[in-house]
Order: C-alpha cells, then structure tokens, then sequence
C-alpha cells in the first residue's frame, strides 16, 4: 500500500484525508537522482527524459490503443521535490498498466540517474506480484515507498530507511535515503523475477493486444475512424456504460443522428481485445432507425456461412455505430481527450460535407482494409479451464489444447505451482505457515495480552495418544501389559530427549541429529510393537486356519487346496508393499464423505488419483 493512499505514522503527524488513487488509475514517479545537481540542470534533465519517455512510448507501441488514458508526463513540484509525474486510468485494460511499467523499465536502462516509483489505487502492486517471494520483515501495512525501478531492476528501500521503525516511508524520506545510502538498497533477483514476470511477453504483447474485425458501418464513420483510429476507445466505452440518456437519438426511426444507417461499407477496424470483447459481448437490439436494415438482410440471408458473416459484421457494425452516436451527445463536455477530438473531427466533417468521404477505390489502397483475425481467443472450454486450474494437461487432442491465450494459461499454471509448493513446502514446521507480523489488524492491538495468554495451549497427551490410535485403525485403550511397554517407551523417549538437552552446548549439531534418530528408532519400535507399521494385517488369520488344522486331522484334500490359496495369497501379499491401515482409513474417509469435497478426496485429487463413487453396500449384499 503506497504512502499516498494512507496516512503518515511518522512524528505524529496524522493526515485525517490521505490522498487517495481513483479506481483503476496507475501513478508514476521519476526522479533524478545525482549529487550536486543545480536547479536549471536538474529541469533540462526532466526534460530530455519527457521527450526520451514520448519517443519510446511512440516507437514501441506505435498503434496501440489505450483503454483511456495514454502514458504521459509532466513536471512536478511537490515537498520540496521536482520530478517528472504522470497517470493513467486503464479502465477495463489492466494491460495498459503493465505496458507502461515496460516503458519506464526501458527508460531507467538509458539513465543512469533515474529513479522511478509506479503505484495504482491498490497501493505497491508490483509487490502483490513478487508477494511469494518478499522478505519476511515487507508486509503491506509498511511498504509506502519502499519499491523502486532503476536501470531495469527492481530495488527495495531496507528497514534502515526508517530507522528501523516499521512503518511506510514519505516521499521525501525515501529519496533522501536513495541519495545517501543507494548502496544499502536491496536487490533480489527473485522478487524482481516475480515483480517484472508479466514483462516476459513485451514486447510481443503489445501486437498481440489487437484484434482487427470486418464491420459494416457508415462510410461517413469509415473516415472518422481512418483519421483517428483511437477514438474507437471512447466509443465503446459509452456502447458499454449506455445510459437512457444516451439512447434518446434512437428513439424514434426518424431520429436527429449523425451516422444514420445510409452509404453502409464493410471494412475492417482495429480493435483492443478488451475493447473488442465489450462490444462483441454486449447484447443489444436494433434501434428503430436500423430495423428495416436488419430485416432486409436476414431476408436475403441464405443460412451460408459467408451470409452468417455478414449479419455478424452488419450486428457488430450497428453496436459501433451506436457507440458513436452515444458518444457525439456530449463529446465536447467529456473529460477524455480522445473524445473532445472526435467531437472537432465530427464538427470539421459535417462543415465540409460529403467532399471529403473517401471512395471504394480510396478504401481499397489502406492496408489492411479487408482483415478479419481469429476470433478464437473469445472461446472458453470450462473443461481445459478446471484442468488448467488443477494442474492437468490430459491427452492432447489437437494442434493446440487449452482456453483463451498462452498468456492466460502461463497465469493459471503460475497460480497452481505457488499452491503446490506451499502444500509441498517441507520447511514448515508443526506450527503451520509463519506469518509473522503480516495482514496484522490494528484494531487487536489493544488485545495483546489476551492474544499472548491464548498462545499458552494445554496439551493432552493421553487423549491424543487415543485420537492417534483411532485413526490408523488401532483399539482406543491399550492392554495392561502394553501400557507397561508403552511408559517404559515414554520414559526412555524423555529421557533421550534430557540427553539431547545437555549435550546441546557440546556441538549442537551432532547431538540434534543423534537425539533425533533416537526419538525416532524408539517410536518405530514402539509403533512396530503396537502394529502400527504392520504391512500384512493376516498373520492372525493364518495361525488359525493353522489351529484349525490341527484340531480337524480330516478332509486333508482341502487342507492341501486351502494352503495352495493360502500360500498363493502370501505370495502376492509380499508383491505388492501396502499400507494397509492407511489405505483402510483413507478409504473410509474418502467414503464418509458422501460425494461431497473433504480432506480425503483433496489429497487424492491432487495426487491424479480419481475414486469411483461409493456403492451403498446393501446393493452389494
């Protein structure tokens, strides 16, 4: 969480209206940091970094379209501090953050003496990102400041920073200590890896983003799209958040429209995936202006796949169009730069007429005029979707399996290898994940005291010495003489662990890993005497059909069957080493289940093992 979007703890200071991000809104910082600076050189500095940072940002995604806002700088005088200052609303487009983090990665490789901080209104998400993978002591409640890029790495600022108070940092503390002590900063390859792995696709990612589809629209919007092509932006955006307000042009067939549904042309239009996906999505009935358009081509629609295309192009088309005509009602009023442009494009264009409209033949010299990529990407299969979620690929039946994009499924693979090391993590000990100080609740701070008291828990040796038994299928109570065996097992196990005690000033080490292996060849003496570890559960049954033998000297033929099986049994018994006390109880607890999610079922699945539904076993009598 930044230090802009909460308050100060720092000298008592207390801001009772911590600025505050808007939502889906990206905020980056870049400062030059180098001694002995003047003023004057400091702003000719800024500057050739603004035209450096514009330069890039037109080479590398030349074309783009910005969900809303594009990148964009400007100087910034704030606590005493002069830096280049930008933000963008991504809206829908979380992609659009990401590339700008590219950006100004590349940026910082070309100086030397930049320093550049990026936050959104969810505070350091670049932290969320390498979140598996920061020191213990970052939590989110102190990481303010703390994140920062510079010559394509990633840095944090140590607990040094504040003095070794942990809270978050100012802006002006944070800079100040980058200009006195950059070298105690820390850089970790592997929160860097975790922080930058989205960048892996850029910049390829940036191309992949449009998509291109054949529209049938006015041609009149043909030209407006063809002299800005990003105002499709704004457009959709209002097909999609349409209000009543906006759909009072099309109330009527004889409507006041700019774009009326006249000199109609199929063309191809650039789209974002987003903004592609929002329009394509969005059901919407003809307005009554495009009725008769509608009925005459589902008239002449034969049921061929090329007629199905053009009523999909004709339908996308009528969205589009609609979009613009919402976002014409108040284009000048707007915010948004693209649509105040679009506004003095259509004002240009309905002064000059129908002079300036371009024809078939000009249509037919734009490149890629006539361009329809895959829709595929669109596409969900929810069974590759659960395979994905779970970790399974299964047999391949195509060219290319799974849902969406690579992307897509490198994310969902991302997600299910951190769960299975954390299930996998053989480091944790028996008090369970160690979350230390993080995600701590102030409001419990005033309970510490009744906190520390609850962390005193009783143990009850006998009653778990009696759920264990329980559990691998062994009698809650203990015969006499075994409980005896048992205190003397006990006994000897405390006094091992007495021993490990008092040699542990004399090479800890050493006398760990001896008390160790005592304590557990003492255990597995004991659970081997209780026949805990017994692999084969029928010695018993066999020395009494032996018994049985002995006192029934007849019908010997069916003695000497009985120990063909008997011996046959024994045999592949030994073949196969099963636990038969685990596989017992995972079975009956698989059982008891009842066909709903548990314990048993979860460690199954995530082993690829799949268990039949249980038979009621009155069917099987």
């Amino acid at each position: 969480m930044s230090s802009e979007d909460k308050t100060e703890f720092s000298e008592g200071d207390f801001d009772p209206f911590p600025r505050k991000l808007p939502e889906n809104c990206v905020e980056y910082l870049l400062f030059i940091i180098q001694d002995k600076l003047e003023a004057r050189s400091l702003l000719l500095e800024l500057e050739s970094i603004r035209k450096a940072a514009v330069q890039l940002c037109d080479s590398v995604a030349k074309g783009y379209i910005w969900q809303r806002d594009s990148f964009q700088l400007r100087i910034e005088r704030d606590q005493g501090l002069v830096y280049l200052c930008g933000a963008t609303d991504y809206g829908d487009s979380v992609e659009d953050e990401w590339l700008i983090v590219y950006l100004l990665r590349e940026l910082t490789k070309s100086f030397p003496a930049l320093w550049v901080r990026i936050f959104d209104s969810d505070g350091e998400f670049l932290l969320v990102e390498a979140a598996n993978a920061l020191p213990k002591w970052l939590s989110p409640e102190i990481d303010g400041n703390r994140a920062w890029m510079h010559d394509g790495k990633l840095f944090l600022l140590p607990l040094v920073a504040s003095s070794g108070e942990k809270r978050p940092l100012s802006l002006a503390e944070a800079v100040n200590f980058i200009k006195s002590s950059a070298d105690a900063l820390v850089h970790s390859t592997f929160v860097e890896a975790e922080a930058f792995y989205r960048l892996e696709k850029y910049p390829g990612q940036i191309t992949d983003s449009i998509h291109h589809s054949l529209v049938t629209i006015p041609r009149k919007l043909v030209y407006i799209l063809h002299e800005k092509p990003s105002t499709i932006a704004p457009a959709v955006e209002a097909f999609y958040l349409r209000d009543p307000v906006a759909m009072k042009p099309f109330a009527s067939p004889a409507g006041n429209v700019h774009f009326p549904p006249k000199d109609l042309v199929t063309v191809s239009v650039k789209f974002s995936k987003v903004l592609f996906a929002q329009l394509k999505s969005q059901h919407f009935s003809p307005p009554p202006i495009w009725c008769t358009i509608f009925e005459a081509a589902e008239k002449q629609a034969s049921g061929t796949v090329d007629t199905e295309k053009k009523l999909a192009s004709l339908e996308l088309g009528m969205k589009l169009t609609s979009g613009f005509e919402m976002l014409a009602t108040n284009a000048d009023k707007k915010d948004n730069r693209l649509a105040r442009e679009f506004a003095m494009l259509l004002e240009d264009l309905e002064e000059d007429g129908a002079q300036v409209l371009p024809t078939d033949k000009d249509m037919g010299m734009w490149g890629d005029v006539y361009r329809e990529d895959d829709e595929s990407w669109l596409d969900i299969n929810f069974e590759d979707f659960e395979n994905e979620l779970q970790g399974n690929r299964g047999p391949e039946k195509g060219a290319k399996r799974g849902f969406g994009d690579s992307s897509t499924q490198a994310d969902l693979q991302k997600i299910v290898s951190r769960f299975e090391a954390f299930l996998n993590d053989e480091s944790a000990g028996i008090d369970g994940a160690e979350m230390e100080d993080m995600d701590e609740d102030d409001d419990l701070s005033d309970e510490e005291d009744s906190d520390d008291e609850d962390k005193e828990v009783s143990f009850d040796e006998e009653q778990f010495s009696r759920m264990m038994r329980e559990m691998m299928g062994l009698p809650s109570e203990l015969p006499t003489d075994l409980q005896k065996g048992s205190e003397q097992s006990k006994s000897a196990i405390v006094q091992g662990a007495t021993k490990a005690d008092e040699d542990e000033g004399e090479g800890e080490g050493e006398g760990e890993d001896e008390a160790i292996r005592q304590l557990a060849d003492q255990m597995e003496a004991e659970l081997k005497e209780h026949g805990a570890l017994k692999l084969d559960p029928e010695p018993d049954k066999s020395k009494a059909i032996e018994a049985e033998k002995e006192a029934d000297p007849k019908g010997k033929g069916k003695d000497i069957l009985g120990d063909k099986a008997n011996n046959e049994e024994e045999s592949s018994d030994e073949e196969v080493d099963v636990d038969y006390n685990l596989a017992k109880n995972l079975l009956e607890s698989f059982k008891s289940q009842a066909g709903m999610a548990g314990p048993a079922g979860n460690i199954l699945g995530m082993m690829g093992l799949q268990l039949p539904r249980d038979e009621d076993e009155e069917d099987d009598s």
